[in-house]
């Protein structure tokens, strides 16, 4: 009897410890006069660096895309250039603008492909440098306002009905060359040239244009001409071994793929001494001889200024005319000149400021 006594003693003693340790953990309902005690602050965590990819602007900010053939210095240099003019006049990206940058790698297919997304996003205006990327913009829209800038000829491009009256909704900025006066400068360079060689890209509308003008000046001096066409870069090296063993002097104009070959132009002249006068500044840095041509940064900054006529004074595109650049910069690649054993004349490197 006491052992059955002691067993439902030691039961009740149990249950009430269980008891007991049950209420320790159940938390207990609060008062509702009760003032809570205030929360843990939480321990602050880094923010990450916002990236120019993630980085808000204004729902109603200006967006403008770039559609740039290839790359190249002259391109390059009028794309910063209308951006500078925009930025001087306040317009920074990721401010009052949104700047959506594509290169096309001198792809036509890539060229058509970003011309349709900037048409489906209903861009404010793009910006078209070079001549393919003007003409694979253009035949996609009649809406959304086009400038371009390193055109040669809008109208041989057919993409204006006029210089004076464009009467679409392309405008813009011409580069073409002084090519006669590049011609001259030639004949003061290489006084005893009988033959002058042409090279250039005979897809390419301007380059064609370039030289046809080229041949006219140069037969109309009583010199010689002889010419080679390329397609691609591929072409550039057998090409120019070819016109050096035939001329004296070589004239290349802005032609995009002449401009990006560059390279291999020096190659071959600097071995059979032939000098080469090119359409443009940064092609004599990359290995031409020397030249008197447009400043493509200027070229840039002029189309600038007319995109904020368009886009904050409202201005008709339609009416705008394609405008040009008064100034040239004479220049020389003077490395090239020792490289050849030529002497450039000191009357001229005084102009240039070498």
């Amino acid at each position: 009897m006491k052992r059955i006594i002691s067993i439902l003693l030691a039961a009740v003693l149990m249950l009430s410890l269980a008891a007991c340790n049950n209420a320790t953990q159940q938390p207990s309902t609060p008062d509702a006069d009760a003032t809570p005690a205030p929360a843990a602050e939480p321990t602050p965590e880094a923010t990450p660096e916002t990236t120019p990819e993630e980085r808000v602007t204004p729902e109603d900010a200006i967006t403008i895309g770039i559609i740039q053939l290839t790359e190249h210095a002259a391109l390059d240099l009028a794309r910063e250039g209308f951006l500078q003019a925009l930025a001087d006049n306040g317009y920074v990206d990721g401010d009052k603008i949104n700047i959506d940058f594509q290169n096309a790698q001198n792809d036509q297919s890539t060229l058509s492909t970003i011309s349709d997304r900037f048409v489906s996003e209903e861009v404010d205006l793009v910006l078209a440098i070079a001549t393919p990327a003007a003409q694979a913009i253009a035949g996609k829209t009649t809406e959304i306002p086009i400038l371009a800038t390193a055109v040669t000829d809008f109208v041989v491009a057919k993409l204006v009905e006029s210089n004076e009256v464009p009467g679409g909704n392309v405008s813009g900025t011409t580069d073409m060359n002084p090519i006669e006066d590049q011609i001259d400068l030639l004949m003061q360079l290489v006084p005893e040239a009988k033959t002058i060689g042409l090279i250039y890209n005979s897809g390419e509308d301007n380059s064609v244009l370039q030289a046809q003008i080229a041949t006219a000046a140069i037969e109309a001096r009583n010199l010689a001409v002889t010419e080679v066409t390329v397609t691609s870069t591929n072409d550039v090296q057998q090409a120019m071994q070819s016109l050096v063993t035939k001329c004296d002097a070589i004239y290349i104009p802005t032609d995009n793929t002449l401009a990006s070959s560059m390279p291999i132009v020096e190659g071959v002249c600097s071995e059979s001494k032939t000098p080469v006068i090119c359409g443009e500044s940064s092609m004599v840095e990359s290995g031409g001889l020397a030249t008197l041509s447009i400043n493509y940064y200027k070229l840039g900054y002029q189309t600038g200024l007319m995109a904020l006529r368009i886009l904050v004074d409202g201005a008709d595109i339609s009416t705008m005319p394609i405008e040009t650049l008064e100034d040239m910069d004479l220049a020389f690649n003077l490395e090239v000149a020792d490289s050849i054993g030529l002497t450039i004349p000191e009357e001229l490197l005084a102009k240039a400021g070498n």
